[in-house]
């Protein structure tokens, strides 16, 4: 595991911390990899096509703009993320199906729950950068989440000396 404090201290000047209230939801609370980001307004259809590409073991960053009137995220979705190698998601918004997000062994990380389905319009755009709780995400860039926080680097830096 890849502690976000040990990371802060060892490589400060390359990391960034994203300031939200973020809970953990999957059975997973440590994860890490590449970021890709879907930027969407209580609308989720770009959330379930990215998380149905392979994701090699990196992390979908989700800026739903905090809204919190429905969820972008449930299980089905998730366990979709998880069958094809996403390591986690880091939703700025809402999921559901809490419970059995519990039992996955895949990262979510979301600022809370609501029972409500998200639209199904489509609405949005893949792979540009986003930016909230004072981070910029950057398809391409890198995230490291745990039970601290969230820190983005514009590389791996746990792999640096």
């Amino acid at each position: 595991m890849i502690a976000t404090t040990d990371l802060y201290d060892a490589h400060a000047d390359a990391l960034g911390p994203c300031v939200l209230p973020f809970r953990d939801y999957g059975g997973r609370t440590a994860f890490h990899g590449a970021v890709r980001t879907v930027v969407c307004l209580e609308d989720n259809v770009l959330v379930r096509a990215t998380l149905s590409e392979p994701g090699d073991g990196g992390v979908l960053v989700v800026d739903g703009g905090g809204s919190l009137r429905c969820a972008l995220m449930g299980d089905l979705i998730a366990r979709l993320g998880m069958e094809n190698g996403w390591s986690g998601i880091v939703i700025n918004g809402a999921v559901r199906d809490s419970g059995e997000l519990a039992g996955l062994d895949f990262g979510v990380k979301a600022l809370g729950t609501n029972p409500v389905k998200s639209g199904k319009v489509g609405r949005g755009a893949v792979d540009v950068p986003a930016t909230f709780g004072g981070a910029l995400f950057v398809p391409g860039g890198w995230i490291y989440c745990d039970q601290d926080g969230v820190l983005v680097a514009e590389r791996p830096v746990h792999e640096m000396g």
